[in-house]
């Protein structure tokens, strides 16, 4: 007659034979001291079986813990091998190996001093065991909920150890629990395994399969509650978090809101739970708190920072957070920056949002710019609203700019005043270091001149990256390699004797736009001569990505070959594109891609360095 066996219960009695040996052993076996790191083993221990079997005998097999005993007497070893045999048959059935054959030798070796016995272990694992009948059930509360039935079906048709499949218990283990999984991460959150059968018929090599699923009542978000505010206002962080009240219960609808409160910078930790304590009995809906535990940050903080850039050289900065400005309850954020080509002073002024996401903001930055051939000191004001989402931030602000240049043939101090949108949207799969997906940002603002004349005119900018994957480089570690694209463009519409302000005009070069070439050395060029901002900008890079591997293992390192190319002129009609070519290697550090690139310069016939931490877009 077929043997038919239970995962629910032990398939051996492995147990009682172990426990039975140590028993005879008597109390000088308990009583051993263990052998020291550099004393020989009591015995060696040889396995002759298939290599995933061998490797699991080896590091699980209760024989591999006794070598460690000294003074390990034979006929306490002859007493565990007896034990051996159900142990070993427990390991293979978790592999789906019902019917081993199994043979346990123990051979005296007294020419070898350290270790005078061997025990062999020879295993024949037999036919592993597949998977002939799976039954997937649903029982309880809302068994037959008709909202949950895509769900349900879903679980069904992607059961992970379906008929054919080899049995084994952690694909048995997995299958199962990913079912409770599913059901838990969105709508039912108490979601339960109520039954739990594989019957093995050791004879046939059959596994039947049977599992059932309690749903429990579907829930819904509540309202947010703070506990542990103290210094700021609950009901602004409440909107910072963007809780969908009134949706169904889904688990990266919460750990979103919860990110966004620990991002938020009010908060040291937060950790958000869902009240299902609020279910009554029969309850098949439920409407439940969302609780969230926060520890507050301080009122204010100081960041000191040193940096070191190929484009600014050495940097020093200052930054400063006052999460609540006496009498507005709003946060400010005041920088003070110090490096050689861009020093500068500046603050933000910020509202928590509205109940739409909105918030107002007002602030100002004072300047000094190497801008080519000049330098300019500027100063800039400017008033809005905002609104960051998931994947797209949107602001509109009102903006004044006043730019002076220094130098010879400087152009004139400038003034302008302008109302201008913005818009960004990025879909990338990782925020630090994306390997996939696109970004798409814009600006365009519209106003006048001031000084030293009124004259309209228009700035528009724009933005793209995308990440495109390719075939996999080693099938073993599942890498793939990837293209980056990359373009920039800008142009400021005005009449040709509009003096708008330098600081609106456009340069490019540098670690960010077009390697190879020096930070903003790329321009158009004044009556006398002098590299300036131009009014029109175009750049644009190709970038292939590669991961390196060692001896076919996973690294944090990837090779990179890009080409470079951008221009800037005054005149459509004239312009010279400048070209760089180069390669580099990336280091995926935990806050972002460190890169190390050399670029050769088309124009200039000059090898650069280009050093950058971290991705923004």
């Amino acid at each position: 007659m077929p043997k038919h066996l239970s995962t629910n219960k032990p398939f051996w009695k492995s147990a009682c034979l172990l426990t039975s040996a140590l028993l005879l052993s008597g109390c000088s076996l308990l009583s051993k001291d263990k052998i020291g790191d550099d004393a020989p083993a009591s015995f060696a221990l040889e396995v002759d079986a298939p290599k995933d079997v061998r490797e699991l005998l080896l590091q699980h097999m209760e024989l591999q813990r006794y070598r460690s005993l000294s003074d390990l007497r034979r006929n306490e070893l002859s007493r565990l091998l007896g034990a051996a045999d159900g142990n070993i048959r427990s390991l293979l059935g978790t592999m789906g190996y019902f019917s081993p054959t199994i043979e346990l030798q123990l051979i005296e070796t007294p020419e070898d001093a350290d270790t005078p016995r061997k025990v062999v272990v020879q295993v024949e694992p037999g036919e592993p065991t597949k998977v002939t009948q799976t039954e997937v059930a649903f029982t309880g509360t809302n068994a037959d909920d008709p909202k949950g039935r895509n769900m349900r079906e879903s679980i069904r048709r992607n059961w992970s150890l379906p008929v054919g499949e080899r049995f084994s218990q952690s694909a048995w283990s997995s299958a199962k629990n990913d079912g409770v999984r599913r059901l838990q991460n969105r709508r039912y959150p108490t979601a339960s395994l109520t039954e739990s059968r594989a019957d093995i018929d050791a004879d046939t090599q059959e596994a039947q399969l049977k599992v059932a699923y309690e749903p429990g009542p579907a829930y819904y978000f509540g309202p947010l509650v703070i506990e542990g505010a103290e210094r700021y206002n609950p009901s602004g962080l409440i909107r910072l978090a963007r809780l969908p009240v009134g949706d169904e219960y889904r688990q990266t609808t919460l750990l979103d809101a919860q990110q966004r409160l620990a991002n938020s910078g009010y908060y040291d930790s937060v950790f958000l739970t869902l009240a299902t304590d609020a279910a009554q009995p029969g309850d098949t809906e439920v409407h439940a708190p969302v609780i969230a535990q926060v520890r507050e940050a301080k009122l204010q903080k100081w960041i000191y920072g040193v940096g070191l850039s190929t484009d600014t050289g050495f940097r020093f900065s200052i930054d400063h957070t006052h999460n609540r400005v006496p009498y507005l309850d709003w946060r400010a954020q005041s920088k003070l920056q110090l490096d050689k080509k861009n020093p500068l002073l500046s603050t933000r002024v910020a509202s928590l949002p509205d109940y739409s996401g909105w918030n107002y903001f007002f602030g100002g930055k004072a300047a000094r710019e190497e801008l080519a051939d000049y330098t300019a000191n500027s100063v800039t004001l400017a008033a809005g609203r905002s609104k960051s989402e998931d994947k797209i931030d949107r602001t509109y602000y009102l903006q004044y700019d006043m730019a002076k240049a220094q130098g010879a043939g400087a152009p004139p101090s400038s003034s302008a005043i302008t109302i201008n949108y913005g818009w960004t949207g990025r879909y990338f799969n990782n925020a630090t270091n994306p390997t996939r997906g696109y970004g798409l940002g814009w600006d365009v603002g519209a106003g006048t001149t001031l000084t030293p004349a009124r004259e309209p005119f228009s700035r528009l900018s724009a933005r793209w990256l995308y990440f495109m994957p390719l075939s996999k480089t080693d099938e073993a570690t599942n890498r793939r390699s990837r293209l980056a694209f990359r373009a920039n463009g800008g142009a400021v519409i005005a009449r040709d004797d509009a003096v708008v302000p330098i600081t609106q005009l456009f340069l490019s070069g540098g670690d960010t736009t077009v390697r190879g070439y020096s930070y903003q050395s790329i321009g158009a060029r004044s009556d006398n001569g002098k590299l300036i901002g131009g009014r029109y900008m175009a750049s644009g890079s190709i970038e292939w990505q590669r991961p390196i591997t060692i001896a076919g293992n996973r690294t944090d390192w990837e090779h990179a070959t890009f080409v470079d190319a951008g221009t800037v002129t005054d005149s459509l009609d004239i312009y010279t594109v400048f070209v760089g070519i180069g390669t580099g290697i990336r280091w995926r550090s935990p806050v972002g891609p460190l890169q190390a690139d050399l670029a050769y310069g088309l124009e200039t016939k000059e090898v650069r360095l280009h050093l950058r931490l971290g991705f923004n877009f």
